[in-house]
């Protein structure tokens, strides 16, 4: 078998998808919000039943429409004759000492992702996948060594959330849902709206736009279509604080300028009291001296802007080191004395590698899995 980026066994929810369309179900529709409003049209059933659906479907996480007690019984047959309901082929999750859940969801075409429940009370936060695999080659990611494999449907992005509700803890309730998991968002513009309307509608899973993060590489026209299009959070991944220096980190910087960058950042018609988050991963050497600090300060100044430094998440096979926790306080307090709003997230699930960064559907050596279906 053909070695994994990490130098293990590949296993069989590995191997490469046969194909990038949505999966198929015997003939009958995928079901989407879209698919289900046309069908709806079609057949002449008055518009109410599409709520009444989809709020079986997402909000009460029905598994079949023979259990939608409240529709007639000739429609639930109809409706289970011409659509099939997306379930991954298998779920495995993996638990850290913190409580943070790893989970990998394989598809019926063979692909497979992860996606990680984050617990931080008084929140719970899923991190969200987007891609299987990563095509924007970032330097410090584990996920970019996979390459970009295919896009996910807006349904298997969907997948994952209602997986993750079936593995809360007693007591636990969701309250925030972050892309940053594998891909990048903005590459698959259609998908991540289509998942974002069912996050959002009471129907679906009834979260505020607040609650929802988009984090991208800096895909500039995505990004002035999801401020305009949607009342969702943005972040930037910035890493960087010169043109060269990023485009070393982050390919995507030669084909969009970090100036660039920053001037779309300026121009997007951010909602009053919004701010843009800007990521930076901080690397040992590379980028954590008080220089970047002040370069990073100089950046964002006069930008509705708040900072995330983000300690360097260690992979097997490259060669950058984690600041030292000194190192990080020195250089978020050089932010807090610029005026800069800065923060330092706190790294989870880096025993199990559900960490930023090392999303790339590997296990660790003894690790123990949780469930498995």
């Amino acid at each position: 078998m053909a070695p994994t980026p990490h130098g293990g066994k590949s296993a069989s929810f590995l191997r490469s998808p046969r194909s990038t369309e949505a999966p198929e179900g015997g003939g009958r529709i995928l079901f989407t919000p879209a698919a289900l409003r046309r069908w709806v049209a079609d057949r002449g059933e008055p518009p109410y039943r599409c709520q009444q659906i989809l709020s079986w479907v997402y909000a009460r996480r029905a598994k079949s429409f023979s259990c939608m007690t409240d529709l007639p019984r000739g429609l639930r047959a109809a409706l289970e004759r011409d659509f099939f309901l997306l379930a991954p082929q298998r779920v495995e999750v993996q638990r850290s000492w913190d409580g943070t859940r790893k989970l990998l969801l394989a598809f019926p075409d063979g692909a497979a992702v992860e996606s990680v429940l984050i617990p931080d009370a008084p929140r719970l936060t899923l991190c969200l996948s987007s891609q299987v695999g990563c095509g924007m080659g970032c330097a410090f990611c584990a996920t970019a060594r996979l390459g970009l494999r295919r896009n996910l449907h807006g349904a298997e992005i969907l997948a994952q959330v209602l997986v993750a509700l079936e593995h809360l803890d007693p007591g636990e309730r969701l309250t925030n849902v972050v892309f940053m998991g594998m891909g990048e968002p903005l590459a698959n513009y259609d998908s991540l709206l289509q998942a974002i309307e069912v996050l959002l509608a009471e129907w679906g899973f009834g979260l505020s736009g607040r609650r929802v993060t988009v984090s991208t590489v800096g895909l500039l026209p995505q990004m002035r279509r999801l401020v305009s299009e949607t009342p969702v959070q943005l972040a930037v991944s910035l890493t960087g604080t010169s043109e060269e220096q990023r485009a070393q980190l982050m390919p995507i910087s030669r084909r969009y300028p970090l100036r660039e960058l920053l001037d779309t950042c300026r121009s997007l018609p951010l909602p009053q009291r919004r701010r843009i988050t800007f990521e930076y991963v901080l690397l040992a050497g590379v980028n954590d001296s008080m220089g970047d600090a002040e370069r990073l300060a100089t950046l964002l100044r006069g930008l509705r802007a708040k900072v995330n430094l983000i300690p360097w998440n260690p992979f097997p096979g490259v060669e950058f080191r984690r600041p030292t926790e000194a190192a990080v306080r020195a250089f978020q307090e050089r932010l807090l004395s610029r005026g800069l709003l800065a923060t330092v997230r706190r790294s989870r699930g880096r025993d199990v590698q559900a960490a930023c960064g090392q999303l790339a559907l590997s296990r660790p050596a003894g690790a123990s899995k949780e469930a498995q279906v």
